[in-house]
């Protein structure tokens, strides 16, 4: 993989993959879930554009993420169900639910606020797949890791430029960087305070 550097306050240390592998079919089931929420924030983003117009590349870049994502779930879910688990019904990420309370209500603010936490999710989820891809001995596994790192990065990327033409277009371009930094320290504290587990969110024990 390609050498990127991505904006994360902090690091995640290859022991968390060493600890996650050790449940693998609990880790795809969450993985799973996480690439379904991803596609359904894709589709509710792809109709809350800003008025009165919105970027130009507002609809392909959501619903090229969505595509992705669904891609990714049917990908995962193969992977689960030939080491003979299953999808769960239920699914709880508490790293994402602390990330969208840091989300303003209302108008432009929000939208921007809801790219940024898009943006950050994408961004660790990136910093994991690459981890991933190096320490799992799997040899299946770790190229589907691999691949979506590169996905993963890409989404990244049309998130956060997305909330800068939004801000731009209202001159808050200084603003929209400010608060990018702000929500970059604020998903530092948040991911550290995770419980350790086969969570593609969780942290080190």
């Amino acid at each position: 993989m390609p050498a990127f550097e991505l904006p994360l306050l902090i690091t995640t240390p290859d022991d968390w993959a060493v600890q996650a592998l050790a449940e693998p079919c609990a880790l795809l089931n969450d993985h799973a879930h996480l690439e379904k929420k991803a596609a359904q924030n894709a589709l509710e983003l792809l109709h809350r554009w800003p008025e009165p117009c919105p970027p130009e590349n507002w609809v392909v870049a959501m619903t090229a993420v969505a595509k992705d994502e669904v891609e990714h779930l049917a990908l995962v879910v193969r992977l689960l169900s030939r080491r003979g688990g299953a999808l769960t019904k239920s699914h709880r990420n508490d790293y994402a639910a602390a990330l969208r309370g840091l989300i303003r209500g209302g108008g432009e603010p929000e939208t921007i606020d809801r790219l940024m936490v898009s943006a950050l999710i994408e961004a660790r989820s990136c910093e994991r797949f690459e981890i991933l891809a190096r320490v799992c001995t799997d040899e299946k596994l770790a190229t589907v890791y691999g691949g979506l790192w590169a996905s993963e990065k890409g989404h990244y990327l049309s998130f956060i430029d997305l909330a800068r033409q939004v801000a731009a277009r209202q001159g808050e371009e200084a603003a929209v960087e400010s608060r990018w930094q702000q929500m970059l320290a604020a998903e530092a504290d948040i991911i550290v305070a995770q419980r350790p587990g086969p969570r593609m969110h969780s942290w080190v024990g």
